[in-house]
C-alpha cells in the first residue's frame, strides 16, 4: 500500500486548513468523554480509583510523547516565491479524490482484513445454521457443606409434629405406625449434610420480541423451594427436573427501554423482592401468566449526562394455579398477585427501589369431614376434602383437622387426628424497599427492608381440632388462636455489587421476624430455621471471589421459635459457587 501514500497525503493536506479547528474540538470532546467514562466505571465498581488515575496519567504521557515525536520528525517546509498555496478545495475535487482513494484501497484493505480474520479465527457470519445461533446456554453449580446445630434447651423429640410427612403418608395414624421419625420433627440431634445444586438453562430467540426459556435443575421434585440434592444416596443418580419452561414477549421503545414484558409457563419470580426471602424463597419458580409494564418519568432518553437512569415506575400482575384437581375446578387453588413500584437510578449512581404488592390465595383453607356417623374417618372423605390437603408445607402455619384416623394402640382402637390443612385464609400485603449507596465505590453499602402482613386471618369455629406451633392441639370450639400475622426483615450489605472475580468481596447481615400466619409457610425461606414460619433470629455471612465466575459463600443462620416450646436451630453453610 506504499504507493497509495502520496495520493492519500494530498487529500489530507487539502482538507487540513478547513478541519484543523474542528479536529481540535472533536479531540477535546473525545478526551472529556473518555475521562468521564473512566470516572463512571469507578463509581460502578468496575475499576478502582488507583487504576483509573494511572490510566489517565499514562494516556496523557503517551499523548505528549507522540506530539513531541511528530513535531521533531516533521520537515521544515519552505514555500518558493513562485508558488501559491490554496486553502480551499472545491467539493467536486474532494469527491473525485475520495472516490479514487476508495477504489484503489478497497481491494487491498479487504484482503488484509480477511487475512487477519483467518489468522485470528474471527467468527464468520452464517458459518453456523441460523437456528443454532438463536440458542444460548448458561448454567451454575454449587457445592455446599451444611451443618445444623440444635439448641441444648430444645423441647424433646415428638413435641413438634411433622405435618408435611403425616399428610404424605395418609394421616397421623399411618405415621404413628411407621415410628417417631415419620410423625415428629427432630429437635435434639445435630445434622451434617453435603449438598449439591446444578442448574442448566437454555434461552431461545424465536422471533423479534419473542423468546423461550428452559431450565433444568437438581433437587427433589416434591419440594418447590429447594434445588439442593443431598449427597449420601449410595451413589444413586441425582434427580434432574424441569425447573422453568416459559414463553416471553418483550417490547422496547425507540430508546431501547423495555416497557412491556409478558411471560407464560413456569417462570422466574415476577415480583420485586429486593433480595429478601421473607415471602418467596429464591429457588421458587412460578407457574402461570403475568405481565409487567414500565414507564419512565420526566424524560424520554434512557439515561442522562450524569449517568442516572432517572425514575421509572412499574406494575406487575399475574395469576398462578397452585393445585388443580380433575373434575373439581371450583376448588382449584390459585394465587393472584399484583405489585406497583418505582426504580430510581440517581445521578450520583445510588439506586433507590420500592415495591408494594398484594397476594391473594384462593381455596386454600381446610375443608373438614362432617360425617359424624362414621366418626369423621378419612376413608369417607369427599373429593373436596382431599383437595383441601396442601400438596406441600414446611411448617409453622396454623392447621385444622380435615378427618380422623383410627389406629390400634395396646390392643384398643384409638381415634386420632388424620389429615390436616390450613386453618386460615392468606391475603398478604408486602412492602419492599432498597437503597444502594455508591458513595464509596467500588465498595457499595446497601440497606433493604421487607414487611409482610396477612390481612385476611380468619379461623372457622367449626373446626374440631386446631394445631398451632407445630403440634399443640387447641381442641374444640372456643379456643381459637389469636392472630400472629406480621413479618419483617432488615438487612445491610457492604462490598462489591458482584464478587465473581478474584479479590472481590461482600459481607451481609440481617434480622428476620416471621409470625405464625404472616405468610404461607410453603413458599418462604427454606434455609432459615430449616424452613417455615413462627421464627425469629439473625444471619451473618460473606462472599469472596476466587477466580472469574468462581466464589466462596459462608453463612451462619441462627433462629428460634416465636411461640411454643423452645426449638432453636443454628445453621452453618459453606458454599463453593460457579457459573458458566
Amino acid at each position: 500500500m506504499d504507493h497509495k501514500k502520496p495520493l492519500l497525503a494530498l487529500a489530507l493536506l487539502c482538507a487540513a486548513g478547513l478541519t484543523q479547528a474542528g479536529e481540535k474540538e472533536e479531540l477535546l470532546k473525545l478526551r472529556n468523554t473518555t475521562t468521564n467514562l473512566i470516572k463512571q466505571l469507578v463509581k460502578q465498581g468496575i475499576l478502582s480509583e488507583k487504576t483509573a488515575s494511572e490510566m489517565i496519567k499514562q494516556a496523557d504521557a503517551d499523548a505528549d510523547k507522540q506530539v513531541a515525536e511528530a513535531k521533531a520528525a516533521a520537515p521544515k517546509e519552505t514555500v518558493p516565491n513562485d508558488e501559491v498555496r490554496v486553502a480551499y478545495v472545491p467539493d467536486f475535487v474532494k469527491d473525485e479524490i475520495r472516490q479514487q482513494v476508495r477504489s484503489e484501497l478497497r481491494e487491498e484493505v479487504v484482503g488484509d482484513v480477511m487475512q487477519k480474520a483467518k489468522k485470528e479465527q474471527w467468527g464468520i457470519p452464517n458459518a453456523l445454521p441460523e437456528w443454532v445461533r438463536k440458542f444460548k446456554l448458561s448454567g451454575d453449580m454449587r457445592i455446599r457443606e451444611q451443618s445444623s446445630f440444635m439448641a441444648s434447651d430444645n423441647a424433646p423429640n415428638g413435641t413438634y409434629l411433622d405435618w408435611p410427612n403425616i399428610n404424605a403418608v395418609g394421616g397421623l395414624g399411618n405415621a404413628f405406625n411407621q415410628g417417631p421419625n415419620a410423625y415428629a420433627l427432630n429437635t435434639q440431634g445435630d445434622l451434617n449434610q453435603a449438598r449439591e445444586r446444578v442448574r442448566l438453562g437454555i434461552d431461545v430467540n424465536i422471533a423479534e420480541g419473542f423468546d423461550a426459556g428452559i431450565r433444568l435443575a437438581s433437587g427433589n421434585i416434591r419440594n418447590p423451594v429447594s434445588t439442593n440434592q443431598t449427597m449420601g444416596n449410595y451413589d444413586n443418580r441425582y434427580d434432574f427436573n424441569i425447573d422453568r419452561a416459559y414463553l416471553k414477549y418483550s417490547k422496547f421503545n425507540d430508546n431501547k427501554f423495555n416497557w412491556l414484558t409478558v411471560m407464560a409457563g413456569r417462570t422466574p419470580n415476577p415480583f420485586f423482592t429486593g433480595g429478601s426471602e421473607l415471602v418467596w424463597d429464591e429457588d421458587l419458580s412460578f407457574e402461570g401468566l403475568f405481565g409487567t409494564v414500565r414507564h419512565q418519568l420526566g424524560k424520554s432518553e434512557l439515561s442522562d449526562a450524569s449517568g442516572g437512569k432517572g425514575p421509572s415506575v412499574f406494575t406487575t400482575a399475574g395469576i398462578f394455579p397452585l393445585q388443580s384437581s380433575t373434575g373439581l375446578s371450583t376448588r382449584d387453588k390459585w394465587l393472584v398477585g399484583g405489585q406497583a413500584g418505582v426504580d430510581w437510578g440517581l445521578n450520583n449512581q445510588d439506586i433507590a427501589q420500592l415495591g408494594v404488592a398484594y397476594y391473594s390465595y384462593q381455596n386454600i383453607k381446610a375443608v373438614s369431614n362432617t360425617d359424624q356417623a362414621n366418626n369423621f374417618d378419612c376413608a369417607f372423605n369427599s373429593a373436596e376434602m382431599n383437595q383441601s390437603v396442601p400438596q406441600y408445607m414446611q411448617g409453622g402455619n396454623t392447621l385444622a383437622s380435615i378427618c380422623n384416623n383410627q389406629i390400634t394402640s395396646n390392643g384398643q382402637l384409638v381415634t386420632t387426628p388424620g389429615l390436616a390443612g390450613l386453618a386460615s385464609n392468606y391475603n398478604i400485603l408486602n412492602i419492599n424497599a432498597v437503597y444502594d449507596m455508591a458513595l464509596f465505590a467500588p465498595t457499595h453499602v446497601k440497606f433493604s427492608a421487607d414487611y409482610a402482613k396477612n390481612l385476611n386471618y380468619s379461623i372457622s369455629s367449626e373446626y374440631r381440632d386446631i394445631f398451632v406451633n407445630g403440634g399443640t392441639n387447641l381442641g374444640q370450639t372456643g379456643q381459637l388462636p389469636a392472630g400472629q400475622t406480621n413479618a419483617f426483615q432488615v438487612r445491610t450489605d457492604v462490598g462489591w455489587p458482584k464478587f465473581d472475580a478474584f479479590g472481590k468481596w461482600s459481607v451481609f447481615t440481617y434480622y428476620k421476624y416471621v409470625e405464625r400466619d404472616a405468610v404461607l409457610d410453603a413458599f418462604t425461606d427454606s434455609d432459615f430455621h430449616l424452613g417455615g414460619t413462627n421464627v425469629k433470629g439473625w444471619t451473618i455471612g460473606g462472599n469472596y471471589g476466587l477466580v472469574k465466575n468462581v466464589w466462596l459463600t459462608g453463612r451462619w443462620l441462627s433462629g428460634n421459635v416465636i411461640s411454643g416450646a423452645n426449638y432453636g436451630v443454628d445453621v452453618m453453610q459453606l458454599d463453593l459457587n460457579t457459573r458458566f
